[in-house]
């Protein structure tokens, strides 16, 4: 069965490859259309989220909202299955890094970099983006399909560019691995720790709620001495994105402990209220309490 669904998925791969983007902008919004007016996937969540974390907002105010996280949502779903089949020279000019500089000296001396992001705008691109635009060596953690057939496809795809994909549970192994190449290793911090981790998360005041954090990006930080930085994505335009990046935490070891994820979370917070509706809101953030 697994193999027949990672089929099927090559061939709408395959299919979505042989289009231009303005093809494929129509389809996301025939699956906008679906998603959100036909089936309101997750939709409770999202406005459950979303009075919770603007207790100022009106119905009105909120129902205004929604169709654009129902676009930021199918958009990314489209360009990531579109970004098996897109150049180089489309994905640096689509999702392209503004101040690529701040890297130069970190590399020329060798260091290593923990760079955090949150799920907003376009977080696929970032990974196949990301190594053709530095000389870093650059990493991606992900969590492992239970199809292994689309697992190795998504692999292949996110390391044709030069980009290596480490499974999350080698996250420690791979920075040992690693320690004498000055890397990137990217890193989503945004989403909310399984049960398991609940004991070791930073809980930190994120968006008006009491919210627990991903305990990693501070630790591998603090363990190896990397600075941390943070990857801030914004849409241009549809299908077009900027990347720019700025530090967080230069000197880890200085910092009090949950210094580097309060910095984090602030951060993202603030880009968010800029323009929420950017956040993958139907993700079930504060499904844990303290």
């Amino acid at each position: 069965m697994n193999f027949v669904v990672a089929f099927i998925f090559i061939l709408l791969v395959l299919i979505l490859g042989l289009f231009p983007f303005f093809i494929i902008y129509q389809l996301s919004n025939l699956f906008h259309f679906f998603t959100f007016r036909v089936f309101g996937y997750r939709k409770k969540v999202i406005i459950d989220n979303l009075k919770k974390c603007f207790p100022e907002k009106n119905d009105t105010e909120i129902k205004k909202i929604l169709p654009v996280i129902y676009r930021n949502l199918t958009d990314n779903i489209i360009e990531g299955i579109k970004s098996f089949t897109m150049s180089r020279k489309q994905i640096v000019n689509r999702h392209k890094i503004l101040n690529p500089e701040i890297l130069k000296d970190y590399y020329e001396s060798g260091q290593s970099i923990i760079a955090v992001t949150g799920h907003y705008c376009n977080w696929e691109w970032g990974s196949i983006s990301a190594s053709l635009q530095t000389d870093h060596t650059v990493v991606g953690f992900y969590k492992q399909l239970n199809n292994k057939w689309i697992d190795s496809i998504i692999r292949w795809s996110r390391t044709r560019s030069g980009t290596k994909m480490a499974s999350i549970k080698e996250t420690t192994l791979t920075f040992n691995t690693l320690k004498n190449t000055p890397t990137i290793f990217l890193m989503a911090a945004d989403q909310s720790p399984g049960k398991k981790l609940k004991n070791k998360a930073y809980w930190i005041n994120f968006l008006g709620r009491d919210t627990a954090f991903l305990h990693g990006p501070e630790k591998h930080a603090i363990s190896n001495n990397y600075p941390v930085m943070y990857i801030d994505v914004q849409r241009k335009k549809r299908g077009y994105y900027t990347v720019e990046l700025s530090v967080i935490a230069d000197k880890p070891l200085q910092l009090n402990d949950g210094e580097i994820t309060s910095r984090f979370a602030k951060k993202l917070e603030s880009i968010i209220y800029k323009d929420p509706a950017n956040w993958l809101w139907s993700h079930n953030r504060w499904k844990l309490s303290r």
